[in-house]
């Protein structure tokens, strides 16, 4: 069973240019064409609202975005110049997108990562807009994109990733550790075989910028769930035949 979509989210920084929020997981960064669900661009402009905030030229507008079910540290811009200066001077602003990620171990053992390293390949996207890692001699458009990984905990079934992204690709995480074998829990576009959180196990952990008004240097850090850490310790073997990703 999914948790509810209007779990409400935790705002963490707010000043007259930007906020940064927790989004939880299950719950869509921002709404797409046709989408009734609540948002967490939605939520946010609801607590400005409430707040007595918001106004036609002072509400939240969205500077980049986590999948609905990747939780984690979120920016939003609070009026269109502070949204136009962040997204056109992001790559120097962010000093610091860190995720976690716990991911199935690869069946073939010779293509066990080491310890840390860069994964750098480029991405394609599909008709449905997913990214892939094209394979040697096919030849698609592709952007290019890369990946610092650190692993912290090894399981007989499963890897507890530290992630930094050096580019900020759509499905950029999920796409290149599913190339080399390591699908996410949970992750089905990417032939994931368990389920065990209920959810992508996917945690945006931290966040760290330069303010890009008052250049005060910004670090936000919320820890992904302590379950996925001894999850991983423990393999959980007995509960794998619990956890197909068709169940939920």
């Amino acid at each position: 069973m999914r948790k509810n979509p209007q779990s409400r989210i935790q705002i963490l920084y707010q000043d007259k240019n930007l906020a940064v929020i927790f989004k939880p997981e299950n719950l869509l960064s921002v709404p797409y064409e046709g989408c009734r669900a609540k948002t967490a661009l939605d939520l946010l402009e609801q607590v400005m609202r409430k707040n007595g905030t918001y106004s036609a030229k002072h509400k939240p507008f969205a500077v980049h975005r986590l999948d609905r079910d990747t939780s984690g540290v979120m920016m939003f811009a609070l009026n269109e110049n502070a949204k136009k200066i962040i997204m056109d001077g992001w790559q120097k602003i962010v000093t610091a997108r860190t995720y976690r990620a716990v991911a199935e171990n690869p069946k073939n053992a010779r293509a066990v990562l080491p310890e840390s390293g860069t994964i750098s390949r480029p991405l394609a996207y599909n008709a449905y807009n997913l990214a892939f890692v094209p394979k040697e001699g096919e030849s698609f458009k592709t952007v290019s994109a890369i990946m610092d990984y650190e692993i912290i905990r090894r399981g007989k079934n499963y890897t507890l990733f530290e992630l930094n992204l050096n580019t900020g690709r759509k499905n950029q995480i999920r796409a290149h550790l599913a190339s080399e074998g390591y699908p996410l829990a949970g992750d089905k576009n990417y032939r994931a075989k368990t389920n065990p959180f209920g959810r992508l196990a996917l945690h945006a952990r931290l966040l760290e910028f330069e303010h890009p008004f008052t250049k005060e240097k910004l670090r936000f850090e919320i820890p992904e769930p302590e379950a996925w850490q001894k999850f991983v310790e423990e393999n959980a073997a007995r509960s794998l035949s619990a956890t197909n990703i068709g169940k939920k």
